[in-house]
């Protein structure tokens, strides 16, 4: 009789496997938060704090707090706070995240419910103790000077000798940190068709899989076009550190802002001076105030520049051809009512999600009895946040129609092969299929 293989080679190999899912989504958001940051002159940082800004960087793009502190003694007074999350970093982590994951299970039909949540608690677990560490680094001070000669040695006889710093903010970075990973793994098996299931859950592969894959192409999109768009700038109108910075930090923020806008979006906020948040020109005309709230949508912008009508035929044709895609990859029996309301549905999950990802607060200033502004008159305000209900109730009503049409236009088309068969037949097909594909 042969003897029962031990469990302990396929134990390690299941941890082995979620370590490099873990590591890899982290190296790659290390990578693009050190690429960004160098292009915006953060290399320039004294004491060696460059890869702690990073560590930081990398903690707000996965949904973590960074505290700004300053401290410049009984005699001055700061204020400083930061809340914004770099989503081109965002985006590259959650990707490869997803992707490294799903690579181990892509030969099979089926997976067991058991399993797949012991591969997602594993991953967590190694993903948690790698967001530790990054917690731990995201931390610095600074000592500003003020003046030179007998106004440093009075500001530091009187106590007043200004530090600013940062650090993570431990619970809510390890919770959100936790929520990021678990959506990420969730919405890898929303969007992906190749993707195991467990055999309960086969009946809804259908009705889900599909509008969720066409929207994640409409953002993908608008963030393909967004970086032709900059790539352009970046050649043809200078500044090319602060593009490449933009580009590598904040992307998808502006493209799929642009998404919002498109679609009748409004977001309310004010920018009352530069503080190194680069943006494009025509948000900093609309939106320069001090300190009062500006409305951004498609009205205002067109009063500074009519080409912003073209975000309206923009989101059209994308979210036609989500609807078309979507169609495509449902079974041909699904009625074009049905999948109105798929869409529907989709598209109004998917902008509360992008209002939920794109609020930018930031503020910064210092004032030292007179003496002047940190930097030189370095400090301001930028404020930008959404309306959530005029956000996802307009891209409810896009996803309907958008639905509809794109059902209609999919019916001569021929569907994708598998997708014209019932839940039944793949779970039928998954029972009958060993759970390790056969190998």
């Amino acid at each position: 009789m042969s003897q029962p293989r031990s469990p302990v080679p396929s134990t390690l190999r299941a941890w082995g496997e979620a370590l490099v899912t873990a590591a890899a989504g982290t190296a790659v958001m290390l990578v693009v938060a050190a690429l960004g940051l160098w292009a915006a002159g953060a290399g320039d940082l004294p004491g060696g704090v460059f890869p702690r800004v990073v560590a930081a960087v990398v903690v707000m793009a996965v949904g973590g707090s960074v505290e700004l502190s300053g401290d410049a003694g009984f005699l001055a007074q700061t204020d400083a706070a930061i809340d914004v999350i770099p989503l081109s970093v965002t985006l590259a982590g959650s990707l490869v995240t997803a992707a490294v994951f799903l690579r181990p299970l892509r030969v099979r039909a089926v997976t067991d419910v058991r399993e797949l949540l012991g591969r997602v608690a594993r991953t967590a677990v190694l993903w948690l103790l790698l967001l530790l560490l990054l917690a731990a680094v995201a931390r610095h001070t600074f000592t500003l000077p003020v003046g030179n000669g007998i106004e440093q040695d009075l500001g530091e006889a009187l106590g007043v000798t200004p530090r600013v710093g940062f650090r993570a903010d431990l619970p809510p970075t390890l919770g959100f940190g936790l929520l990021w990973v678990l959506a990420v793994l969730a919405l890898a098996f929303l969007v992906s068709r190749k993707a195991p299931l467990p055999s309960r859950l086969l009946h809804f592969q259908n009705s889900v899989r599909p509008p969720a894959f066409a929207m994640l192409l409409v953002l993908l999109g608008y963030v393909a076009i967004g970086l032709v768009a900059g790539l352009v700038t970046l050649l043809t109108q200078g500044h090319p550190a602060e593009t490449l910075a933009v580009l590598l930090l904040g992307l998808p923020n502006l493209a799929w802002i642009a998404l919002g806008l498109g679609m009748g979006g409004t977001w309310e906020g004010h920018v009352d001076q530069a503080i190194g948040l680069p943006m494009p020109h025509v948000l900093d005309q609309v939106l320069r105030s001090k300190g009062v709230d500006r409305t951004l949508d498609m009205s205002s912008i067109a009063r500074y520049d009519g080409r912003a009508w073209l975000l309206v035929a923009v989101a059209a044709v994308a979210l036609l051809s989500a609807a078309f895609v979507a169609a495509v990859r449902s079974p041909v029996r699904t009625p074009a009512w049905r999948h109105a309301v798929e869409m529907a549905v989709a598209t109004a999950v998917t902008l509360l999600v992008v209002g939920l990802t794109t609020p930018i607060s930031a503020r910064y200033g210092l004032s030292l009895i007179g003496i002047g502004d940190l930097g030189g008159g370095l400090g301001g305000q930028v404020s930008l946040r959404p309306h959530l209900l005029l956000l996802v109730v307009p891209a409810a009503l896009w996803g309907l129609v958008t639905g509809f049409l794109g059902s209609l236009l999919a019916r001569h088309v021929r569907h994708l092969p598998g997708d014209v068969r019932d839940a039944g037949d793949d779970v039928r097909d998954a029972e009958a299929r060993p759970p390790d594909g056969g190998r």
